[in-house]
C-alpha cells in the first residue's frame, strides 16, 4: 500500500527541568494510584502525573463506580485495603451491591491518601514528549499544565496512562486491537435520578437522532445501582480507537447521542420515571495500546490458571472480551468459556521491552487482548500498580533497572505488603 505523504513540522525549544523526583508515575488511575503510593511507602520520592482534576481514572472520571471482581476485593494488597476500608469509614460502599462505590468519594479517598504517603502530584497535566537514549533508558519527560511545557526527571518510570503514551511517546513497540483488527469496545456512564413521572419533562425533539421504538433496537445496556434513588446506566459504543486523536473525539460524540437515545427510549417506551442527571465526562475505555513486555501473558496462560516464577500479581475476573464490532451483548467467546481460575501475572508482563528503566500497570501491560479482557479490572490492576511501585522502589535503591531486580524479592515483598498470590 502506497505510503501517503505527511507534512511535518520541526520544533526545539529549551524547558526548565522543574521536577525530580526518584519515580515518575504516567497516568492516575488505580494502577497509578496504586504504583504511585506503594513506592512513596518504599521511601522513594513519587510525583503522578494525572491528565483530569482528579486520581482514579475510569472509576472516578469514567464513573465506572463499581470494583467488578466482587468475590476478590480483599488481598490485593495493602493499597487497596486502605482504599477500602477508608471507602467504608466514609460509608460509600456497598450501593445495591458489594463492589459499587460512590465514585465523588473515591477521588477524595484516592486524594488524600497519595498526600499522606507524600506523592506530588500534577493535576490537570499531560505527557507532551520524553528524552530516551538509543538504549531505551529515558532521563526526561516534557509535561504540561497551565505553567506551560516543563521537564520532569527521574531515575524510574512508571507507564500507567492505559494508552501506553510514555511508551509510545518513546517509540517503544506496542499493540493494540486483536484478530478483528478493533479495540475492546468503549462504554459510556450516565447517571438518572428517580423522580415522579409527571417531574420527567425531557424528551428527544423532532429531527434529533433515532428514536429507538423497541428493546431489540437498544445496544448493549447495563443497569446498576447509584445510592437511593438512582442509577447508573452504561452503554456500549464499539469500533473507536482511543489512542487515535480524531476517532476519540468521533466515539465522544457517538457516545452522547446513543445515550440520549437509550434514555428517551427508557422515558417514553418503558414510562421509566428517570430523570438525567449527569453523564461522565470521558468515555470509559477498556482496551488502549498495549506495552510490549519481556513476557506477553496469552489467554491461554489465563484459562490455565499459569503460575509463573515471578508471579507479582493476580488475575481472577471472567474473560470479558465484548465483541468489537457489534453494540449488542456479544462475545469473542462463547459464554460458556468465559470463566477462569485465578492466575498469575509474571514480573516480566510489567517491565517494557524495549525500555531500560520503564515498567507499566494496568490496561497497557504486556498481555493479549483476550488476557487484557480479564486482566484490566480493578482489582488487577492495583495489585500490579502496587508490584510495580514496589519493583521500581527497589530499583532506585539498589541502584539498578527493574529487570536486574530478583523476581523473588520483589514477590516477597509483594506478599508482605498484603498481596494474596496463590493461585491454587
Amino acid at each position: 500500500m502506497k505510503k501517503l505523504h505527511q507534512k511535518t513540522v520541526q520544533w526545539q525549544r529549551e524547558v526548565p527541568l522543574r521536577y525530580e523526583a526518584d519515580i515518575a508515575v504516567l497516568g492516575g488511575g488505580i494502577a497509578g494510584v496504586s504504583a504511585a503510593c506503594a513506592a512513596a511507602k518504599s521511601g522513594a520520592s513519587v510525583i503522578l502525573v494525572e491528565r483530569f482534576a482528579v486520581t482514579g481514572g475510569m472509576l472516578t472520571t469514567g464513573g465506572v463506580a463499581n470494583f467488578c471482581d466482587s468475590s476478590y476485593l480483599e488481598g490485593q494488597g495493602e493499597v487497596f485495603d486502605q482504599i477500602l476500608a477508608d471507602l467504608k469509614e466514609w460509608n460509600a460502599i456497598g450501593y445495591g451491591k458489594k463492589s459499587c462505590f460512590h465514585y465523588e468519594i473515591l477521588a477524595v479517598v484516592l486524594q488524600e491518601l497519595l498526600l499522606r504517603r507524600g506523592v506530588k502530584l500534577l493535576l490537570h497535566t499531560r505527557l507532551a514528549d520524553c528524552a530516551v537514549d538509543s538504549s531505551g533508558r529515558i532521563s526526561e519527560c516534557i509535561v504540561c499544565g497551565k505553567s506551560g511545557p516543563e521537564a520532569l526527571r527521574a531515575k524510574q518510570f512508571i507507564d500507567c496512562s492505559g494508552e501506553a503514551d510514555l511508551a509510545r511517546t518513546a517509540g517503544f513497540e506496542t499493540v493494540k486491537g486483536g484478530s478483528s483488527g478493533y479495540q475492546l469496545p468503549m462504554s459510556m456512564m450516565y447517571f438518572v435520578r428517580h423522580v415522579c413521572p409527571e417531574e420527567v419533562e425531557l424528551h428527544l425533539p423532532d429531527g434529533w437522532f433515532n428514536p429507538i421504538e423497541n428493546k431489540d433496537e437498544l445496544p448493549m445496556t447495563s443497569i446498576w445501582p447509584d445510592g437511593p434513588g438512582a442509577n447508573a446506566l452504561k452503554v456500549k459504543i464499539p469500533m473507536f480507537d482511543s489512542t487515535d486523536t480524531e476517532s476519540l473525539t468521533e466515539a465522544e460524540i457517538t457516545a452522547r447521542r446513543r445515550i440520549m437515545e437509550v434514555l428517551d427510549y427508557y422515558q417514553r417506551v418503558e414510562k421509566k420515571p428517570w430523570l438525567l442527571d449527569h453523564c461522565s465526562p470521558i468515555i470509559g475505555i477498556r482496551e488502549g495500546c498495549r506495552i510490549v513486555g519481556d513476557y506477553i501473558l496469552t489467554v491461554d496462560d489465563v484459562r490455565t490458571g499459569r503460575a509463573f516464577d515471578d508471579g507479582v500479581a493476580r488475575g481472577t475476573y471472567k474473560l470479558d472480551g465484548h465483541k468489537p464490532d457489534d453494540d449488542k451483548r456479544t462475545y469473542i467467546l462463547p459464554k460458556d468459556d468465559l470463566k477462569v481460575p485465578p492466575y498469575h501475572i509474571p514480573l516480566r508482563s510489567l517491565i517494557a521491552k524495549d525500555g531500560k528503566n520503564v515498567m507499566m500497570a494496568g490496561r497497557c501491560f504486556s498481555a493479549d487482548q483476550l488476557a487484557l479482557s480479564s486482566a484490566r479490572v480493578a482489582t488487577s490492576c492495583s495489585m500490579m500498580g502496587q508490584a510495580v511501585g514496589i519493583a521500581a522502589a527497589l530499583s532506585v535503591q539498589k541502584g539498578c533497572d527493574p529487570r536486574e531486580l530478583d523476581p523473588a524479592d520483589v514477590q516477597q515483598h509483594v506478599i508482605r505488603r498484603g498481596a494474596e498470590l496463590a493461585i491454587r
